[in-house]
């Protein structure tokens, strides 16, 4: 009797082994795939920064070259941009590449976040309005006055090239300080909308 159960065990033990060993290959699948899939950040965030350098230098065919075949763009408070290879390209052209900023813009990095497939960009653009910006201000003239604001740029990235950009700020903030907008009774703010994220201990909206 006892060298029966002697052989059930061993063969139930030689069943585990080969059910574990059979097992193996698909528990070390996700690590393997966790491997091969590695996204490389830093050139996430090289990438992001030669499209930007790109558009501020006035080259277009640079810009292009780091968008994917597809790309859409999107300035969500003007909702100006283009849809498509061709639609980017030519708001690019005609809009933007080159005539992003006027000359004494200034840019300030708040934070980046670079996941697996998009990049989070927070920054602090000051200028003098002395130039029309059709993608920031369309169909307003110049108006010399000093801007501040605060813009967040979410970027999809994939094979190496960027798929999309949502561009978001306060243009209420803008229009404050373009003269665009009276902020007496409104839940609004100029400049110092921009300046508190540059600095938190700024003081807070009474309420």
């Amino acid at each position: 009797m006892i060298i029966k159960r002697r052989s059930i065990f061993g063969k139930l033990r030689h069943l585990v082994v080969a059910v574990a060993a059979a097992a193996l290959p698909s528990a070390r699948r996700p690590a393997e795939a966790k491997e091969a899939g590695t996204v490389d950040r830093k050139a996430m965030s090289d990438l992001f920064d030669k499209h930007v350098n790109a558009e501020l230098a006035g080259d277009l065919d640079t810009t292009m070259a780091t968008m994917s075949d597809n790309p859409w763009l999107n300035h969500v408070p003007t909702q100006a941009g283009g849809v498509g290879r061709d639609g980017v390209r030519a708001f690019y052209r005609d809009h933007l590449v080159g005539k992003f900023f006027p000359p004494d813009v200034k840019m300030t990095p708040i934070s980046r976040t670079v996941g697996d497939a998009s990049i989070v960009d927070e920054v602090l653009i000051s200028f003098t309005h002395t130039r029309k910006i059709d993608w920031l201000l369309p169909g307003v003239a110049p108006t010399g006055k000093p801007v501040e604001m605060a813009v967040a740029v979410i970027v999809g990235v994939k094979d190496g090239k960027i798929t999309h950009e949502h561009i978001y700020w306060d243009q209420a903030s803008v229009l404050v300080q373009i003269g665009l907008l009276d902020p007496k009774g409104l839940p609004v703010s100029g400049a110092e909308l921009a300046r508190k994220i540059a600095d938190p201990s700024l003081p807070p909206r009474r309420i």
